[in-house]
């Protein structure tokens, strides 16, 4: 990691947190602190077994080895994976993020390959093609821009072999803009005492509070994707063909899921 970076000590959003809504911002939203209590938020033995094989298969089914984790957070993707034996670079936009990772996965007997990188310039820092590329924990709502998103999408594009695979995953905010929060608190976050929900909505923010058993409280600001949005982002991109799960099931009722994750597929059969 560059000496040079510098890592925000506390969280700033300045007088109007609702007017924040930029792409960039997120490097000020996961401080050390954040970043430290992030995994009492997910709870990596609960996660594991909500989650069960369900990308480990999605991998193996499609002869996967070597994937590029581009939202690594503290690494509980990564970590599994590497378990299960694939090759798999580590990256992250959050310095914060990286630190805990590569600290998660030594406790795990495992030397994690890491990289800082955006996401809209990811092949400037990363020199390499893949069979995978995964993109979880609600990551892909940082962007604010459509240009941004295209153009990450692009990156992710180029950075796959011919017949690879993007596993890019989005909370259900269609169904929170159209029917208000709710959540069954089972599959992604996991943790006992901790309380994640939405502070405010509106069709071009998601600002979610994170509050802890020791009363810290930080926040994250999002754009809210909606999921035939970033289903024909892709399509436009070039992935030629999607399907989408909801929490982890194939058959789902649209406002059930609490997300949604799409496997969008580079390889191009004719018809």
């Amino acid at each position: 990691m560059n000496k040079a970076t510098v890592i925000p000590l506390e969280q700033n959003f300045g007088k109007n947190p609702i007017k924040i809504r930029e792409t960039n911002h997120y490097k000020h939203e996961y401080v050390i602190d954040f970043a430290s209590k992030w995994d009492k938020l997910i709870d990596w033995e609960s996660r594991s077994d909500s989650e069960g094989s369900f990308f480990i298969d999605q991998l193996k089914e499609r002869g996967v080895k070597r994937i590029l984790d581009v939202a690594t957070g503290t690494g509980f993707h990564s970590v599994r994976l590497l378990k299960a034996g694939f090759e798999v670079t580590s990256a992250d936009g959050s310095p914060a993020m990286l630190m805990k990772a590569f600290e998660n996965a030594k406790r795990y007997g495992y030397v994690l390959r890491t990289v800082q990188a955006d996401w809209r310039w990811l092949s400037r820092d990363i020199h390499s093609k893949f069979d995978a590329i995964i993109c979880l924990g609600n990551s892909f709502t940082h962007l604010f821009k459509e240009k941004d998103r295209r153009k990450a999408l692009a990156e992710y594009y180029a950075m796959l072999k011919h017949n690879g695979v993007l596993i890019i995953d989005q909370r259900n905010y269609d169904s929170i803009l159209d029917n208000g929060f709710s959540t069954k608190h089972k599959y992604y976050y996991c943790g006992d005492d901790v309380v994640a929900e939405p502070e405010h909505m509106d069709e071009g923010l998601a600002r979610f509070r994170y509050a802890f058993p020791d009363r810290s409280v930080y926040h994250l600001n999002m754009y809210p994707l909606k999921k035939e949005y970033l289903r024909n982002l892709m399509l436009e991109v070039g992935f030629q063909r999607i399907n989408t799960y909801g929490d982890f099931q194939e058959t789902y009722q649209e406002n059930d899921p609490d997300f949604f994750i799409h496997v969008a597929e580079k390889e191009y059969i004719e018809d």
